[in-house]
């Protein structure tokens, strides 16, 4: 019995040692200010660090070498603790400004609302606009998804529709810095900020739809007026906490999706955890099964109808765009 437990107490020890290893060395290859020469060297001795303490788990040299590790472990942790994301930095144009909103009773104003004219995947006419809504005006919200990466993962864009005003998307994003872009793994260790941007969907629809040729499907949200103001208003109230103070994005945890789904949470009475949030491709079958899409038709139906790229195409980034590529998704 002993031997089992002692066998077990290693087996652990073990597990821990790689999981901890592996993420302070890549949090020093990552995340140190040098060159890549210097990072490799911190890294590679930090891992070096992790295998001789594994090694060390079975002879008597354990506790030093225990002791040791954990010593340069509190070192990493302490310096990591002290990263903070910047709120000044040269950004990319298309994400250089956060967008703000001021709400004085049915009326919202947003500031930095990007309206950009896409030539290719990198080049634009910038546009950035001041625009006011009517709440009172506010009909429906839609859920974009627009697939980069195969049918497991997705960018997430949420729109907001109004009866006399052209419908405001609103898409969570990494906040690069010129020269600089979207890495999943990069990503899990502060290497970019987040940024919240409400354009108009000609731009980040349909840059995705048009320019980038990103397979873009769109589907009709089945909830209340009241609901949909109140998802509306935690946009506006987000970005403007993350004007005033900045938060790193994260490519796990602090995502298009997961960002979303913390908003959501605060006016629906449950959403329950799924593995289809994390593989977010999968989140129209999710809100499916949740009743959240248009229950009327299969979700293979429904799919099938979602797809707006060969009608984004026809119609071409001009004044109705939004009005096209909603003429046959079906509304609940």
């Amino acid at each position: 019995m002993i031997k089992i437990l002692k066998f077990l107490l290693i087996a652990a020890a073990l597990v821990a040692l790689a999981i901890l290893t592996a993420w302070a060395s890549l949090a020093l290859w990552y995340r140190l200010p040098f060159g890549t020469p210097i990072r490799a060297a911190f890294a590679g001795i930090f891992a070096l660090l992790g295998l001789a303490v594994a090694t060390s788990l079975f002879n008597s040299r354990r506790l030093r070498a225990l002791a040791t590790y954990c010593l340069a472990l509190a070192s990493v942790i302490f310096w990591w603790s002290t990263l903070s994301p910047p709120s000044e930095a040269n950004w990319a144009p298309d994400v250089a400004r956060q967008v703000t909103g001021e709400v004085n009773g049915d009326n919202l104003t947003l500031i930095n609302v990007r309206n950009f004219d896409w030539q290719t995947p990198t080049e634009a006419t910038e546009h950035w606009e001041t625009r006011s809504y009517d709440l009172s005006q506010l009909q429906g919200v839609d859920l974009f998804m627009s697939y980069w990466a195969g049918p497991e993962i997705a960018h997430m864009i949420v729109s907001f529709d109004f009866a006399n005003a052209d419908p405001i998307a609103w898409s969570i994003e990494v906040r690069r810095q010129v020269g600089g872009g979207f890495s999943p793994i990069a990503d899990l260790f502060k290497s970019n900020t987040l940024v919240i941007v409400a354009a108009d969907e000609r731009d980040v629809v349909g840059t995705r739809t048009n320019i980038r040729g990103e397979d873009v499907q769109l589907y009709r949200i089945n909830t209340t007026p009241e609901k949909t103001r109140a998802l509306l208003l935690q946009y506006v109230e987000a970005s403007n906490r993350l004007a005033a103070k900045p938060h790193w994005y994260n490519s796990l945890t602090t995502n298009c999706t997961t960002v979303v789904l913390t908003m959501i949470k605060t006016i629906v009475d449950e959403v329950p955890l799924d593995w289809r949030v994390v593989a977010n491709g999968y989140l129209p079958d999710y809100a499916y099964d949740r009743g959240v899409l248009d229950s009327r038709l299969s979700l293979e139906q429904l799919r099938n109808r979602s797809h707006i790229n060969t009608t984004a195409l026809a119609h071409g980034l001009t004044d109705g765009f939004s009005a096209s590529i909603r003429q046959n998704v079906p509304a609940p």
